[in-house]
Parts: structure tokens; sequence; C-alpha cells
């Protein structure tokens, strides 16, 4: 049992009310104190103008670095807050790429982020690096017998995905870890599916950097993201873009920042930020141990209830998937699925190529139907969703 009360946070959910949400893995619902906070700073911005609004809030700005830490177990002072997980990967990953060259190799898991998998293609078509796949196990997670057979010095880089966004698959994130670290091999990890959904402990995961988003389970505003930037780490890289926050001028030129906040730029969204600040701190206060129970038991409802329909083929992998849920149905698109169940006031999300180019390719995937539900949504919810679907199935 989660030991979540489910009346309190569905009353703190407006969102609730005005139908089904099944696609937190898109964007979840923004809790009323992250709603409060994010219109209480609109509203200073709009009596004091952006800097009078900054001063005013400076202390409870300055605390989101702390309640971003403390969610994945960090320390401050290694965090980057950026306006969405794609910026906060591209800052650390072409960082890293500044060093790279001809004949070097990059070791990615299979279920890339198709935003990630572009910029790898892109850094070896200018760099003559190459990019190489790890396989995957019988179960579909990353093979890391595998990958430690293919480490080896011109190893510059291993780039993994939590959770992929085109499925329930959970990957051995800290066995991945645990080689990086042994081979002196820096390891940047694309979290955005877990955080929020699952624990997350980056000295036990190992990674070197680790980028996620405020939009999805962590139940945050979008356009917020954050780049975690293991300590041994912030002073190897220097970030392909700075600014004067970043990196303050100095009489020989400039000298980037000590802490991961070289990462960021003056300007910045202080509304959405709070907002953040304020999701990390919900979503601390509730216990993300009780968080990843409900929303498992909650996913596995919906495949249980999926299995049993006639004409309905899940597609997710792993021993222990997450709250990622993906299906077919024979003879119907996904996009039309989707539009169905937005009729009935029930809102899913759709997983295409490119969310996992490589993975959608090597599977043979369609464009699928995703239901991510997350620990505010109900029972009844759930029936009513599966109701729907046994009913579009039938209609077939």
């Amino acid at each position: 049992m989660s030991g979540l009360d489910l009346a309190r946070l569905r009353a703190e959910t407006p969102g609730t009310a005005h139908g089904i949400h099944l696609n937190n893995a898109g964007a979840s619902l923004m809790p009323a104190p992250v709603v409060e906070a994010v219109k209480a700073h609109l509203d200073l911005e709009a009596r004091h103008g952006g800097h009078g609004a900054a001063e005013r809030a400076g202390d409870r700005l300055a605390a989101v670095h702390g309640s971003v830490a403390r969610l994945i177990g960090a320390a401050p002072d290694e965090i980057a807050l950026t306006e969405s997980a794609t910026r906060a990967w591209l800052m650390g990953f072409h960082a890293l790429a500044r060093t790279f060259g001809p004949r070097e190799r990059i070791l990615v898991s299979r279920a890339e982020f198709g935003a990630n998998v572009v910029a790898l293609r892109q850094v070896a078509r200018v760099t003559g690096l190459r990019v190489e796949t790890i396989p995957c196990d019988a179960d579909g997670r990353v093979d890391c017998a595998a990958l430690a057979r293919r480490l080896g010095p011109d190893v510059r880089l291993i780039a993994a995905t939590a959770i992929p966004s085109n499925g329930g698959l959970v990957n051995p994130v800290a066995e991945i870890g645990r080689l990086a670290r042994a081979h002196g091999i820096p390891y940047l990890l694309d979290a955005c599916q877990m955080v929020g959904q699952r624990p997350v402990d980056v000295a036990e995961i190992g990674c070197t950097l680790l980028a996620a988003t405020g939009r999805k389970f962590l139940r945050g505003p979008r356009g917020t993201g954050f780049l975690y930037v293991r300590r041994d780490w912030i002073d190897r890289l220097e970030p392909v873009m700075l600014d004067h926050f970043g990196a303050p001028l100095t009489a020989e030129g400039y000298a980037p920042r000590a802490d991961a906040r070289r990462f960021e730029t003056y300007e910045h969204d202080h509304a959405a930020r709070l907002g953040l600040g304020v999701a990390a701190d919900y979503a601390l206060a509730l216990g993300l141990d009780g968080i990843a129970a409900r929303c498992k038991d909650l996913a596995a409802q919906l495949r249980e209830g999926i299995a049993a329909i006639p004409g309905a083929t899940l597609h997710d992998l792993g021993p222990d998937p997450a709250a990622l849920v993906t299906l077919t149905f024979a003879g119907i698109p996904a996009e039309a699925v989707r539009a169905q169940l937005a009729e009935a006031g029930i809102a899913a999300g759709l997983s295409l190529h490119a969310a996992a180019p490589d993975d959608a390719a090597a599977r043979g995937l369609p464009p699928l139907l995703r239901l991510s539900p997350h620990y505010y949504n109900d029972a009844d919810e759930i029936a009513r969703a599966l109701a729907v679907l046994a009913r579009i199935a039938a209609r077939a």
C-alpha cells in the first residue's frame, strides 16, 4: 500500500474535475500549491515588475536549487535549473563533446530519446567519432554484460535513458553507473520519466550528469527542467554557451562559476522556477516510495485490463515496468483510439517513432497509444478507461 491520502490529493489537483488524465508521461496535472506559487509570482511581477518581484522573492528563488537537489540526493551546488530537460541534456552533452575526437566512441542505450539521438548524430558527423548502441538483454533492458565487453580507453561517454518514452521499460541505471565509475567514463542519464515517479539517488546511480523535466511525473510547470553535474566534474566542463551569469567577466576575460550554475543564464522564468521548487517539495513531502508504489499498482491494473481486451497488444518491456503503458489495437490506428478516448473525456498520449527511434526501428513498432497514470488517479478512473477501450475494440 502507498499510504497516500487519495481524497486529499484529488482535492489538491483541480484538473481531476475536468476529465480522466492518463497522460502524465507527457505532462501531469499540477497540484494546487504549484499553480498558486506560479500565479502568485506573476501577480508580484504585475505589481513590481520582473526585477522588483525577483528581489522580493529572492529567498524562495534561492531555495529552489536545494529542493531539486534533495529530490535526487544531490547538493544544491550540483544543480543547474533550465528551461527543459532537452536544454539540460544538450548543455551537458555538448560540454562533454568539446573534447571528443575521431575514432573515439560513445555507447548509448537503444531506447534513447529522439532529441538526444539528433545531438549524438550531429556530433558524430562533425567529429568523426562513432556512436554505438548497447545491446539489450532478453527483457529489453541495457545488457550490462555486453556493455562491459565494449568498454575501453576510446569510450568517451555512456548515455542512457532511465525509463524510455515509448513504454514501461526501466533500465538498470545503477549497474550502468558502476561500470562507468570503474572505468572512469562519464555517464549521462536522461531521467525525464523517472524523476517524480520513482526514487532517484544520484550517488546510488553513479551518473556524472542527469537531466530531467518538471512537467512530467514531477507535476511542475512546463518550461522547467534541471541538470545535475557531479561536483568532481563541474570544473572539467565548460558550457558551449555562456553569459555573464554563468561566467562573470574578469580583467583577463571571464571565469565560469565554480558550481553547476555555470550552465544557467541570467534570464529565465522566475514564476516557473518557483513552481518547480514547490513541485519538488510536494513530491518529497508525499514520499517517493509511496508515489512509486501507487504508480506501479495503477499501471498493473491497466495492463491486466488491457490484456483481457480482444485485439489489444501491450508493447511494454522489462520485469518491473513503470507507469507508461503502451498498446495497439488490431485494425485501429493509435491516433484514432486516442481521439475516441478524448471524446470520452480521457486524456491519453501517443508514442511515435521519434520518441525512441532506434528502439522503434529495432522492434518494428507502429505509433503506440500510451496511458500513463499517476498517484492521484483512482480505481474508478482506471475502470472507466478500460471500459471505453473495450468498447472501441468491440467496434473495430
